[in-house]
């Protein structure tokens, strides 16, 4: 079992609610400049989850599940800023009123280009929801640490989940670690350079056909945990030969140049100390309970 600093780490109720679909006031143009019109992010997205494909849909930045805010007129300020800051991966929410008060869900990541925290619900909780309903997420894995493996830092992380990763000691200082999928750093695109990774996503872009068919980029599954090659995302997101990045697939493929599935980061190491591990079945669905049962007994 990994050693971790998880009794001091701080736990908060945030509060939020489903945001609205946020369609372009305009049209859309993908990377070959064809004009399109597609859903796009937000919304209570009834018919997709985690685990379902992360390519194919007739969308764009497409989130699964329920994308969350806490300020439908001014996301990026507070309390939305918080809301996507101390939002972890795996934990869990829960709806607190309307048709659906009790059901249970988890934060499967953040969004940058909607602000959006993207809780995953089954499809009967979302078919009874509102815009109107209140969630509670119990937020929980900021400031996460792995006491043997400093160098190793974890974002966006709960504990619970950390536990359920079926991460292996590799020799004195290294770590293996399932993954569906690795990406090179040359798909990296549309987030690179952003000061921190406590908040928002990375797209793994998609506009070569040839890249997509050698990695089998459109195999990825929403909820897919995956490798960024010679990507050190410890104090923000670049490039650099021989770092490891781990992240979550949390948004769909997009059209638009510089973009792809959206990727929240991790755990994240500034030289090779992390060994990715090909693994099928490594997606948060096969580690977590998502929230099966629509209501608490």
């Amino acid at each position: 079992m990994l050693k971790t600093n998880q009794e001091r780490v701080v736990e908060f109720l945030l509060q939020c609610q489903p945001g609205p679909p946020r369609p372009r006031v305009n049209w859309g143009v993908d990377h070959d400049g064809k004009p399109y019109i597609l859903p796009s992010i937000g919304g209570i997205t009834v018919n997709i989850e985690a685990g379902d494909p992360a390519f194919g849909w007739a969308g764009d930045h497409v989130e699964p599940g329920v994308s969350c805010t806490a300020n439908t007129q001014k996301p990026r300020e507070h309390p939305n800023v918080s809301l996507q800051l101390f939002s972890c991966v795996g934990n869990k929410a829960k709806v607190i009123s309307g048709e659906m008060k009790g059901a249970t869900g988890c934060v499967i990541g953040h969004h940058g280009g909607s602000e959006h925290v993207v809780v995953d619900f089954p499809r009967e909780v979302k078919e009874q929801m509102s815009y109107d309903d209140k969630i509670i997420i119990y937020a929980k894995g900021q400031g996460l640490e792995l006491i043997n493996y400093p160098d190793i830092m974890l974002y966006n992380l709960d504990p619970r989940l950390l536990k359920e990763m079926k991460i292996e000691k590799s020799g004195e200082d290294k770590l293996k670690v399932p993954v569906t999928t690795v990406v090179p750093a040359v798909c990296m695109g549309a987030g690179v350079g952003e000061a921190h990774v406590a908040k928002g996503d990375y797209d793994i872009m998609t506009s070569d056909p040839g890249t997509v068919e050698k990695y089998q980029l459109d195999k990825l599954r929403f909820g897919d945990f995956v490798v960024l090659m010679d990507h050190d995302n410890r104090y923000g997101r670049g490039y650099r030969q021989g770092a490891i990045t781990i992240g979550i697939v949390m948004h769909s493929d997009c059209r638009s140049a510089g973009h792809g599935p959206g990727v929240t980061t991790l755990m994240t190491c500034k030289t090779s100390l992390i060994e990715p591990v090909i693994d099928p079945q490594a997606n948060i669905i096969n580690l977590l309970d998502m929230g099966s049962a629509p209501k608490d007994e």
